[in-house]
């Protein structure tokens, strides 16, 4: 098995989608967004940064072979270390892939320090995020990119009444990556995994905050860090990365 580089961080990149809400009989993760697939774009930025050491890419179990042959050996992706298998939510893709960090911790003393954990569905994140939530996760043990809230915000009721309307200034709109230290990342989703109860777990901030007193830290990540999940989002995605290339 490869070494990991010592220094080095680790990046899960989570790809698991069916493309259900693309309306879509292709799985989101091969849809073409200009001249490559989705998921290539978290691929190249996590390939090009110097902070990120090994990459796993989690996919569904039935991709794992396309998953290899027509991203990762076509594109030449050089740090992906392994292609996990997925789970039937998202929570589970992450549980399988942190079992496969606390395998590879016990037999590899260099492996990464910081994991950070990343939906490949948002095809812009970039270097500077990349810095800004490592170097949170550093200093404080969690944190995950996010962006003020620029819409008000209501909670409501089960029958759909607002019962009451927080101080816009206090609401964030969760992105990723999320980035946490190794050692308190991988003991979560190992009591999450023992826990009968997974009905809270919206994403991996909600599993530390759960199972640890670690405190997770709100890092600004950018507006345009948008997740595609909609026919209307690849649109957006379409035009976003013309912007970027001229």
């Amino acid at each position: 098995m490869k070494k990991t580089k010592k220094g080095k961080n680790i990046a899960v990149v989570l790809a698991a989608g069916t493309g259900s809400r693309m309306k879509s009989d292709v799985a989101k993760q091969f849809m073409m967004l200009a001249d490559k697939p989705l998921i290539c774009y978290a691929l190249q930025t996590m390939e090009n940064s110097s902070l990120i050491g090994d990459v796993f890419l989690v996919t569904g179990e039935d991709d794992m072979e396309r998953m290899r042959v027509d991203i990762v050996v076509k594109y030449g992706f050089q740090k992906v270390r392994a292609i996990i298998p997925g789970g039937s939510e998202r929570c589970y893709s992450v549980a399988n892939a942190m079992s496969w960090l606390s395998s590879i911790a016990e037999e590899d003393a260099n492996s990464g320090d910081i994991v950070l954990i990343h939906d490949g569905a948002r095809p812009f994140v970039t270097e500077e995020i990349l810095e800004r939530t490592i170097a949170a996760a550093k200093e404080h043990g969690a944190c995950v990119a996010a962006m003020p809230s620029k819409d008000t915000v209501k909670i409501v009721d089960e029958e759909g009444f607002a019962v009451t309307t927080p101080d816009r200034k206090t609401v964030w709109a969760v992105q990723t990556p999320q980035v946490f230290q190794k050692e308190l990342i991988v003991d979560a989703y190992r009591k999450f995994r023992n826990d009968e109860d997974k009905s809270f777990a919206t994403d991996d901030a909600s599993i530390v905050e759960r199972y640890s007193d670690c405190k997770v830290k709100m890092v600004e990540g950018a507006y345009t860090n948008m997740k595609v999940t909609t026919p209307e989002d690849m649109v957006i995605a379409e035009a976003l990365l013309k912007i970027k290339k001229s």
